[in-house]
């Protein structure tokens, strides 16, 4: 079977991963059907024959000599090494072989190889980071100075662009080493012990010998042939038999997609599949963008998005209003698990320290222990299967949107460097617990499916400057409340634009990105693409341009009362009682409200749905806006519908807007 997949023009092979479940397989030595718990169990067999030969691997090569030399890329003669991490190893001659007495077959030496060189490889990079950090250590390691800055980053290879927030991590990781030892650590491999083999099977370091996948009779459906033992200390290789594994494919895989090896990996007693393949998509472009989606992000309001056009005399206009996704719902749930497993490990630790102290209760007490650390791991399921979903809904509600308005490219504002500082306990734990990362790795993954380049710009003054004329905003509480400082609604002084914050950042971000294109730089390993700096000739050209409807639009600001005057106001109730129904006939509507017979709005949209700035009531923590306790995840995150670009008559030639 080919594994190269045919390309148009215009087209370029993606590789990506799908999630899958082995619910059976079929023994064909004997004909015996294994279900999932004999599948897994003989998986498991594999899966631990691997891991005791990968952490011996693991353990004899965590040291900065032997991780040097493999990430040189060169062996002992100066040859080069192959990117296959199982051949380099084999290459330096790092081997490694099963227990005394117990039989595999070198397929599976190659997969333990390949999963400890992968894991050799990525101690490269932090290696040189740790060392970059100790050699530079500042003064003050809770405050470093400029200069201290310059340093550490001279020192970090690749550490110019390098967020300030890994720098740091790694700072404090240290300090809590010399608080532990009293010293500073020589390097990475004595702040961190030799890392533990992961329970899987990285099958695509084998070949045919031991493990195939072909498509099935059934358009969705893989079957997967591999060799697994019969016990869990196989003495020969009569005791290896293949076994059928059929896959049902997910619907994201494409039916002309080219199918690879998959990993295995054992969860809660079931065989999870990670497949990798391989289909064609659309070639994303690095510039000549003229619609780009501007995606800012949020506290309460996670992201705020919406599209620019750049036009050919260097005008850029705003294209609708754009939208919003609000997930505080979401993000309340998040925290309220949060500090519940806070508080069970709380318990957790008193529990070991009693466990310690006092032997005769010790067993009621160890009982008491496990239980909570059941509960422990369900919340931290819990709050994870939460983040992921939210990470796609975000990510997904982005891309909709940047299809629909045909843009080619979505900018999101680079936040790696945020963190959450002298804000309040609250407001700060809630922006370390936002999943950026996440939801922008999503966002590539689903724009790289429809030719949509995802480009970070930096967010320098993003919500600081004016969209029309980069002047400085004054932020206000809300749009009613015109002299009480805030930070929800800004106006601007020079121009005289007003508007939510977050819809003047995603145009900031937009026109930003659109005229600062011609520097988008490209990683070479990971194919992410970036704006890193901002030129001052250039960002005094991404101003929206105002369009001739709201130059021509009178202010309806409101200073006073908007109702007509008029001599005799009209009463506000009915003041004579209606006149009763006849017999046969409608007659008028009756005296205040009836009961129409509609079916009420869902729970959650009764509370505050409707996306506004002007001042709301006190709603507790624990109950933000459109929230339902107990209403699901569809009822606490609220999106704005995408709408498709149509050409609107009231605009001017090229300043189409949403409907």
């Amino acid at each position: 079977m080919s594994r190269k997949v045919p390309l148009a023009a215009g087209e370029t092979a993606r590789t990506a991963c799908a999630r899958g479940l082995l619910r059976a397989g079929v023994d064909e030595r004997t004909g015996e059907l294994l279900a999932t718990r004999a599948l897994a169990e003989r998986v498991g067999w594999a899966v631990d024959l691997v891991a005791g030969m990968t952490t011996e691997l693991l353990a004899a090569h965590w040291n900065a000599t032997d991780v040097a030399a493999l990430a040189s890329g060169q062996d002992a003669g100066g040859r080069k090494l192959p990117s296959n991490a199982w051949m380099a190893l084999r290459r330096l001659g790092w081997t490694a072989a099963p227990p005394m007495g117990i039989r595999v077959n070198d397929r599976m030496v190659r997969i333990a190889q390949e999963q400890a060189g992968r894991s050799l490889r990525s101690a490269k990079w932090r290696t040189d980071l740790t060392s970059a950090v100790i050699t530079t250590w500042p003064a003050d390691p809770a405050k470093r100075t400029s200069q201290e800055w310059d340093a550490v980053r001279a020192a970090v290879p690749g550490g110019e662009y390098l967020p300030s927030s890994v720098i740091n991590s790694r700072t404090r990781q240290i300090c809590a080493f010399i608080r532990k030892h009293d010293r500073l650590p020589t390097d990475v491999f004595s702040l961190e012990c030799a890392p533990k083999a992961a329970r899987m099977l990285l099958l695509a370091a084998c070949d045919g010998q031991q493990a195939s996948i072909e498509r099935a009779d059934e358009p969705h459906r893989a079957l997967l042939r591999l060799q697994l033992p019969t016990r869990p200390d196989p003495r020969s290789y009569k005791e290896w038999t293949w076994v059928s594994c059929p896959i049902p494919l997910p619907p994201t895989i494409p039916a002309a997609a080219v199918l690879h090896l998959p990993t295995l990996r054992l969860h809660q007693g079931r065989v999870r599949v990670d497949l990798a393949y391989t289909h064609p998509v659309p070639r994303t472009a690095r510039t000549g963008h003229t619609v780009a989606l501007g995606v800012d992000w949020g506290l309460n309001t996670l992201l705020s998005a919406g599209a620019a056009r750049l036009h050919e005399d260097g005008r850029i206009a705003a294209l609708g209003a754009g939208g919003m996704f609000r997930a505080a719902g979401v993000l309340a749930k998040q925290h309220r698990l949060r500090r519940a497993e806070e508080r069970l490990r709380a318990k957790a630790d008193h529990y070991q320290r009693l466990i310690g102290g006092r032997t005769a209760l010790a067993p009621r007490l160890e009982t008491k222990h496990g239980v909570l650390s059941d509960e422990i791991s369900a919340i931290a399921t819990r709050r994870s299967n939460l983040n992921t979903a939210l990470a796609w809904a975000a990510a997904r509600w982005a891309v909709d949107q940047a299809v629909a308005a045909g843009a080619s490219v979505i900018y999101v504002e680079d936040l790696r460097s945020l963190e959450a500082r002298h804000m309040g306990r609250t407001v700060n734990t809630r922006m370390s617990q936002q999943i950026r990362g996440q939801i922008v790795d999503r966002m590539r993954h689903l724009g790289a499916e429809v030719g949509i380049a995802v480009v970070t710009v930096p967010a320098r003054n993003t919500s600081r400057h004016c969209p029309r004329c980069l002047t400085p905003l004054r932020h206000r509480k809300a749009p009613d409340r015109p002299t009480t400082p805030g930070w929800k609604w800004a106006v601007c002084p020079g121009c005289g634009w007003q508007g939510d914050r977050d819809h003047g950042a995603w145009q900031r971000i937009a026109s930003r990105g659109l005229v600062h294109q011609t520097r988008t730089m490209t990683d070479r390993t990971t194919g992410i693409m970036a704006i890193r700096t901002i030129v001052d000739t250039l960002e005094a050209r991404a101003v929206i341009a105002t369009t001739a409807v709201e130059s021509s639009r009178r202010d309806r600001s409101k200073t006073g009362s908007t109702r007509r005057q008029t001599g005799r106001p009209a009463p506000r109730r009915r003041r004579a009682p209606s006149p009763a129904r006849l017999q046969g006939l409608a007659g008028k509507r009756p005296e205040g409200h009836v009961h129409t017979g509609r079916p009420g709005l869902p729970r959650a949209a009764h509370r505050l749905q409707g996306v506004s700035t002007i001042s709301a009531p006190a709603i507790s923590r624990h109950r933000p806006r459109g929230a339902a306790r107990g209403a699901g995840f569809h009822r606490h995150a609220h999106a704005t519908p995408p709408r498709w670009e149509i050409p609107c008559p009231d605009t001017t030639p090229g300043m189409e807007s949403f409907s």
